[in-house]
């Protein structure tokens, strides 16, 4: 990390794009998400900035979260999340049965069919692919910030209209998203401001300037220091 952020590339496209990692306080249901990132980042975020916020912070916000104790696993949960990988959020049956509430028994059932059939063929990740945002964007209670440690948040509603929310209250020419980024260089952009690039969010976030532990950095502020055009805010791209 340097005075300026984390530089994101040595060489390359983005070797003059920083992150910089915002902390703010402990966000609840019911907080204003967008007040809240456009105080933390005054005077960090300027005109060609793009905010990356964390979608786990904007689903609590929006009261999209669940204690785990108050989820009932089915028989098909408890069986099917003893199959999981261990670093796999549906190892954990009350974060499958959220699926299984989401899409039903039926698809959860075919999904886990075709997995087995992918893995004979050498195909990976095939259960994962067929039930989509339903299963990607559930944060299990593994590892998650206390007080939310036994809490499994789900995916943010509506996270394009979350980030255009959050991009005008951070300013002029000021852009937003709403990520979901770890420590395995995965990406999912999932909502965007009008004229932010999304690939290139994604590509910048892949060392997870965000954190993966207790860093309660849910903001990161992405700046291009570039003299030619700033590749964050290429509409379309």
């Amino acid at each position: 990390m340097t005075a300026f952020g984390f530089p994101l590339e040595q060489e390359g496209a983005l070797a003059e794009l920083a992150a910089i990692p915002v902390r703010t306080a402990l966000i609840s249901a019911g907080d204003d998400v967008a007040a809240v990132v456009a105080a933390a980042v005054r005077g960090i975020a300027s005109p060609g900035s793009v905010v990356a916020v964390s979608e786990t912070a904007v689903a609590i916000a929006q009261g999209r979260s669940l204690s785990a104790e108050t989820i009932r696993p089915s028989k098909l949960a408890y069986t099917l999340s003893a199959r999981a990988g261990a670093l796999a959020t549906i190892n954990q049956p009350e974060a499958l049965q959220l699926v299984i509430d989401e899409v039903g028994a039926p698809k959860v059932l075919a999904a886990a069919g075709l997995h087995v059939v992918g893995r004979l063929l050498g195909m990976r990740g095939v259960f994962y692919r067929v039930l989509g945002e339903a299963i990607a964007t559930i944060d299990g209670y593994t590892g998650t910030l206390p007080p939310f440690e036994r809490t499994i948040v789900l995916g943010p509603h509506e996270p394009n209209r979350a980030a255009q929310a959050i991009a005008e209250s951070c300013g002029t020419d000021i852009g937003a998203a709403v990520v979901d980024a770890n420590d395995l260089g995965k990406v999912n952009v999932l909502g965007i401001s009008n004229n932010v690039a999304r690939t290139v969010v994604a590509r910048a976030l892949q060392a997870n300037p965000h954190g993966n532990g207790d860093e309660q950095t849910p903001i990161v502020v992405l700046v291009w220091r570039g003299a030619g055009p700033n590749p964050l805010m290429n509409a379309g791209a």
